[in-house]
């Protein structure tokens, strides 16, 4: 078997060509079936790769309309009702004017008379147009487009200068919403605003929206910022003033032109840049127009000087005629030209004095002998301070609450010519100094009250009994609470400057009971009177005959003791005050025409530089007298007592007052306050 060859063993050629055509054949079937079957099969792919798709596009959508209409409702649960939308909820307003009637101020929510479409001009509707919304005549509340344009805007400025929403997200959110920034907020706005655009026609939406809208100044409504603005109605504006309105709606505040003139200029030539590029005016009539002056109304000049006085006599409405649910007229007592004096009076003083005597503050108040205020200044600078330090602030009298002690003792008895020792007093573990240590030994009450002598006034308080001396003050019209310790004569309660100035006014008045009041009627805007102050019977608190006495000794210290500095060239009467360490000095008195108080010191009671009453608020007081007066013929004053009851010496010294009092002196120099 070694070396022998394997047979091979092969197909005859004719039967091996048979087969090679039947391998080919199945071959080309396998590559037919093949194709057939891959075409079948993608085909088959394709198809379910697309029915999964739509499949779960429509699980998708169904799921995602789930969760849409979740986050709808769960922002819209709490939406607000809104079935009060054509009726407004607001304040009411408050209109302040002086005692001629003219306007001062107003607070208050105030709504013009509502407007249609068609009453608007096409400028005011154009500038608003331009300005907030120019497609919204076009989208269906929500403006893709302008929330693209925003964005990029903002993304340039790298700040936020723009705003997308539409005047109907606009309005949502002046009708239903509160302006707070947050995302529940703003997706309420654009429900809102998709309820608005299905149900009120384009007409409605933008007529609520001008009517509704805030504008500054506590307007509300296109209307009534055009009559506090420019004293018309909005039918009536012109071009310039269309665009000021307009210009409002981005910041109400800030571009108030009650507040900046020229930001509302500057806000307005924005708007008309808009204007022409929007088509609806040329760049021509643009320009023209931007170059225009801005007149506003003559009520609608803001007064800076009187907010002191509004402020007070606003707090005053609600007790006559309740919490308003209606728009009130006040009139008030309040004197425009007194007021500005002697805001600018104050401030004058200060800046000249109050840094070099560490004076921080001043107040005044004037009024009539009847009590009605004609200026109240509660500080030097109301933008900066609203404590109203003439009504507000209680603080120690000093000296001036003699008066209250001297007028005790004269109804108990006591004439000005009375003789009193001034000396060393002492009454428990407590003793009374004068001014500088000095004793004059005995005087007359009308040189203790001209010197300001504090141990006399002590001796009179001590004599007459503190509980009267409580009492009279009480019967002038000191609310404020008083302690009966000896201190108390020498004015160491604290009091207000209103009420002390008003109790000056009782011996003014002649002893007959005198109310502060700064408010003469009150009115709806219909015109009917809610409340109109009458004077009725006079109430006699005092007698006439110890007004008389007191009134003698406050002329002496005017005419040649410590006030004399207040001397405003005509007959007065008043009394200096300072309190310990020169925390307060005071000086209130009266004419026959005015009685004023005056007040300075520091709100955090730190001692002044020996400012003394009889130094600057003295001085301040003639000043403001003076002018206040200027042109008014003076009443002159007379004693209204028997001469019988006067001595030589108190005849001579009333002669030498009336002299004094009555001639045309320069104003003499500063005497210190012994109080």
């Amino acid at each position: 078997m070694v070396g022998r060859k394997r047979k091979s063993h092969k197909l005859p050629t004719k039967q091996a060509s048979s087969s090679a055509r039947i391998r080919t054949t199945s071959v080309r079937t396998s590559n037919s079936e093949a194709k057939t079957l891959k075409a079948s099969t993608g085909g088959s792919l394709w198809r379910c790769i697309g029915g999964r798709v739509l499949k779960w596009s429509l699980i998708l959508s169904i799921w995602g309309g789930i969760a849409l209409g979740g986050v709808v409702a769960w922002y819209a649960y709490d939406l607000p009702d809104i079935d009060n939308l054509e009726t407004p909820t607001r304040r009411a307003s408050i209109t302040l004017t002086d005692a001629a009637g003219r306007e001062i101020s107003t607070y208050g929510d105030i709504y013009g008379e509502p407007l249609r479409l068609a009453d608007v001009p096409p400028q005011l509707v154009q500038a608003i147009v331009a300005t907030e919304d120019r497609r919204f005549f076009e989208h269906f509340g929500f403006d893709p487009l302008a929330l693209i344009r925003a964005v990029v805007a903002n993304l340039r400025a790298g700040r936020v200068r723009q705003g997308g929403s539409t005047l109907t997200q606009q309005l949502a959110k002046v009708i239903f919403l509160k302006p707070d920034r947050t995302l529940r907020r703003k997706v309420q706005e654009l429900l809102l605003a998709f309820w608005l655009e299905a149900n009120f026609s384009k007409e409605q939406i933008f007529t609520l929206y001008i009517n509704r809208v805030y504008l500054g100044s506590g307007t509300y409504g296109v209307d009534a910022a055009a009559r506090r603005y420019f004293g018309k109605s909005a039918r009536r504006v012109t071009l310039h003033e269309a665009a000021v309105l307009a210009g409002l709606l981005k910041a109400p505040s800030r571009y108030s032109p009650l507040r900046s003139r020229k930001a509302a200029e500057d806000r307005a030539k924005i708007v008309l840049r808009a204007m022409a590029a929007a088509k609806f005016i040329d760049k021509q009539t643009a320009k023209r127009t931007a170059d225009r002056r801005l007149r506003l109304a003559r009520s609608a000049a803001p007064s800076g000087t009187s907010r002191y006085f509004t402020d007070w006599a606003l707090e005053r409405v609600t007790g006559f005629v309740g919490r308003p649910s209606s728009d009130l007229i006040v009139r008030t007592t309040l004197d425009p030209r007194l007021q500005s004096l002697a805001q600018s009076r104050i401030r004058t003083y200060l800046k000249k004095y109050g840094k070099s005597r560490r004076i921080g503050q001043a107040a005044l108040v004037a009024m009539s002998p009847s009590g009605a205020v004609r200026a109240l200044v509660g500080g030097r600078d109301y933008g900066r301070s609203q404590y109203n330090r003439a009504s507000q602030s209680l603080r120690q009298p000093g000296s001036a609450f003699k008066m209250f002690v001297y007028l005790a003792g004269m109804e108990n008895g006591l004439t000005p010519d009375d003789r009193f020792v001034d000396g060393p007093l002492r009454i428990g573990n407590w003793r009374p100094r004068n001014y500088g240590n000095r004793y004059e030994g005995t005087v007359t009450l009308r040189h203790a009250m001209a010197k300001s002598i504090n141990t006399v006034a002590v001796t009179v308080s001590e004599r007459v009994g503190r509980e009267r001396v409580i009492e009279m003050a009480r019967r002038l019209g000191i609310t404020s609470p008083l302690k009966s310790h000896p201190s108390l004569a020498l004015g160491a309660s604290e009091v207000s400057l209103v009420e002390l100035t008003a109790a000056y006014g009782v011996i003014a008045n002649g002893g007959i009971a005198v109310w502060p009041h700064g408010i003469i009627e009150i009115r709806n805007r219909a015109g009917k009177i809610l409340y109109r102050r009458t004077d009725g019977a006079a109430t006699q608190v005092v007698a006439a005959d110890a007004v008389a006495r007191t009134d003698d000794l406050l002329r002496a210290v005017v005419g040649w003791g410590t006030g004399k500095a207040a001397n405003p060239g005509r007959p007065a009467a008043g009394k200096t005050g300072t309190s310990q360490e020169f925390r307060d000095a005071w000086f209130v008195g009266y004419t026959g025409e005015l009685v004023t108080g005056i007040w300075m010191g520091n709100d955090d009671n730190s001692p002044m530089k020996r400012v003394t009453g009889s130094g600057f608020p003295a001085r301040l007081w003639a000043d403001f007298t003076r002018n206040a007066l200027k042109g008014v013929a003076a009443r002159p004053f007379a004693p209204d007592f028997p001469a019988s009851s006067q001595s030589s010496r108190g005849a001579s010294s009333f002669r030498l007052w009336w002299k004094r009092n009555t001639s045309n002196q320069p104003e003499p120099e500063e005497y210190p306050d012994g109080g």
